[in-house]
């Protein structure tokens, strides 16, 4: 494995001024005085459901396109390949019964937010995906969670909601409606803070940002996905946070899934190994490619169950 290259240096951003580097590459030249802290792993219980029925049958997303027929074999393979590297790490995959009629199901992060026990529902901003909300309702009413909210208004579970040890943010600007952070704030009882998706590649706060240390803060994510008023709020909250380029932002490398030291990600945003690393984590890359097709990747696979 080559050596790592050097940590990168904090860099705080004044609200009142823009930074004359708006977008700063993780990386830095100057030399390392000492090797990253070592970093702790945190046993995780995630839900996960297979792609049996998984198709690109519509577009809801710039990255969905009927005519690219999907590789369902692969795509399983793929699947299964994501779920095993979750058992290997020590972690626990209950699973979600697909739907034959509900083909983006695979992507179960979307189907609510849990917190502390606590689930709050989604409601999908597409009809094609309406159903998917009362199949994850039922699956947590079978499992004995008794803390559940069926939402007022618009979410996507975690795909615009993520979660760190101070804050719950929250995306807006393609599918969540901006209701919907208040509806969460008062559930869970934690500080919402709105940000302003303005790609429509990244449609989703999952696809521009990913949570690396929950305990900590710790946050990595594409500065261009945000209004300028958005990225200002996350300088302000996270000066630290690992700032991606556009080609791994491209590759959908943000929708990644960390415990606290392992950071899966798709294996095509290679320009996020090396500055993962230098910060101490272990960055393991996956092939989702056909998932891809559906707008997805590893974390839109992944809805965390935080008990």
């Amino acid at each position: 494995m080559p050596s790592s290259p050097a940590a990168p240096q904090p860099r705080t951003l004044a609200p009142h001024a823009p930074s004359p580097h708006p977008h700063p590459h993780p990386r830095s030249n100057a030399a390392r005085e000492e090797p990253p802290l070592p970093r702790d792993a945190s046993p995780r219980r995630y839900l996960m459901c297979p792609p049996h029925h998984f198709a690109v049958t519509y577009s809801i997303n710039p990255w969905m396109n009927p005519a690219k027929p999907v590789d369902l074999p692969l795509a399983l393979a793929q699947w299964e390949d994501l779920r095993d590297r979750y058992t290997a790490l020590g972690h626990t995959v209950a699973l979600l019964d697909p739907d034959p009629g509900l083909p983006d199901m695979v992507f179960a992060a979307n189907g609510a937010t849990v917190i502390d026990g606590r689930v709050l529902g989604a409601r999908f901003a597409h009809p094609e995906r309406h159903q998917e909300a009362e199949a994850h309702l039922n699956w947590f009413r079978a499992h004995g969670y008794a803390d559940i909210r069926e939402p007022v208004h618009i979410n996507e579970g975690e795909g615009d909601f993520a979660v760190t040890a101070t804050y719950l943010l929250a995306g807006r600007g393609f599918r969540s409606s901006p209701l919907s952070h208040d509806e969460a704030q008062e559930f869970f009882g934690r500080p919402v803070i709105g940000l302003d998706l303005v790609d429509p590649r990244y449609y989703h706060l999952d696809t521009a940002l990913c949570v690396l240390d929950d305990a900590a803060d710790e946050i990595m994510y594409y500065p261009d996905a945000f209004s300028p008023g958005s990225r200002a709020v996350l300088a302000r909250l996270f000066p630290d946070a690992l700032i991606a380029e556009e080609p791994d932002a491209a590759a959908l490398g943000l929708n990644a899934v960390s415990d606290g030291r392992h950071v899966l990600l798709p294996q095509s945003a290679a320009g996020l190994f090396a500055p993962l690393r230098d910060r101490g984590f272990e960055p393991l890359g996956i092939d989702l490619g056909e998932l891809l097709k559906g707008g997805g990747s590893v974390k839109c696979c992944t809805q965390e169950l935080r008990t």
